[in-house]
This record gives C-alpha cells, structure tokens and sequence, in this order.
C-alpha cells in the first residue's frame, strides 16, 4: 500500500486531500503543527486506520526511521485576513519559513525516499498582475517588501527550489498554483474572494 505524507494535512485544503487519499486505500500520514489549523480538523480522519498523524513543524527535519511514496506540501498560512490570528500577516516568519526552509526539508525527504513531491503554490506568485488572465509563463508583478510579500515571494522561492531539486536532485515533482480555494469547512473570517462573495 502506497504511503502518503501530507504535511498541512489538518488546514483546509490538507483535511480534504487526507479524505480522498484514504478514499483511494491509501496509507496517510498527516503532518502538522497547528499553527493555521486545529486538531478537530482531524478527528473524523483519524477513525480510519489508514490514517497516522504527527505534530511536527516541518522547517526541522522529518523523523530518520519515516517513510513515505508521495509526499503533498501544503503546510501554510493562507488567510490574507489582517484581523486574523492565522493570516500570513499575522503569522509573517512562520509563512515565509514553511515555505523556504519547510519546503527545503520536505524535498529532502522525498528524495532520500524516491518519493513524488507536490508543492502548493498560489495564484500570489503573480502578485499584482499587469495582464489579464495569466499564462504560466507570465512572471508576475509582486513586490518584495509589500503587505503580501511573506506569503507571495515565499511561495516563489518554493517553486525555485522545487524546480532546483528537478534539475538537479532527480526529484520527480509537481508545482500546483493554487486559485481562489473553497468548499466545505472555510472559515467563514478567511477573507479569500470567494467567502468575502457568500459573507455579503
């Protein structure tokens, strides 16, 4: 049975990966630190006995005797909410962290395990873009030292590092931008468009 490490599995996005993978039959190991989520997150996930969960900050090295096929990143701060205590802004170091250094320690893993990596990025990476709509090749417009910027350049150098462990590492991965999220279990104080929309 396949095994897959989803680290950020207990956030919003995380817990309904988590479901579909278990879903799927496959071994799951939930890795979190509760930062910008909470245990109750998890609890339904946890009747499953495919189901594993560690409380770790994956800006420090994953335990030695770990193993895993597929490992999903998607541990972050997203809220752009400034009144927040889990927004970005709120959170600034632990944003740009789990997604240098934790994306970094994450890469490492997968290839010492031969596993496939995902990396989430965000629709942020574009910044505040000059054209409409955006092609992936188009670069963005962001600025380094903006409001956004812990999150918006911290999910560019996530995706820098990826592509340095592709070409350089042999590390079979993926980066996912992420745009405009919703469903099931948002809160409804994130301040993401979509929830701003049904708030009013």
């Amino acid at each position: 049975m396949d095994i897959c490490l989803v680290a950020g599995g207990a956030g919003f996005i995380g817990t309904h990966l988590c479901k579909r993978l278990l879903d799927k039959d496959l071994k799951v190991i939930c890795v979190d630190n509760f930062v910008s989520s909470a245990p109750k997150n998890i609890n339904k996930l946890k009747e499953n006995s495919n189901f594993s969960f560690i409380e770790h900050d994956v800006i420090k090295p994953l335990p030695n005797d770990l193993k895993a096929d597929f490992v999903f990143h998607l541990a972050s701060p997203a809220s752009p909410n400034h009144h927040s205590k889990i927004s970005y802004h709120a959170l600034p170091l632990e944003t740009m962290l789990v997604n240098t250094t934790g994306t970094f320690e994450l890469l490492k893993f997968a290839q010492k395990n031969n596993a496939k990596f995902l990396f989430t990025s965000s629709s942020e990476v574009y910044g505040d873009p000059l054209e409409h709509p955006q092609n992936e090749e188009y670069r963005g417009n962001v600025s380094t030292t903006g409001p956004r910027s812990v999150y918006d350049e911290s999910k560019r150098f996530g995706e820098t590092i990826t592509a340095y462990f592709v070409r350089n590492k042999d590390v079979d991965a993926r980066i996912a931008r992420i745009f405009n999220t919703y469903g099931p279990g948002m809160m409804r104080e994130d301040r993401r468009m979509v929830v701003d929309f049904i708030n009013q």
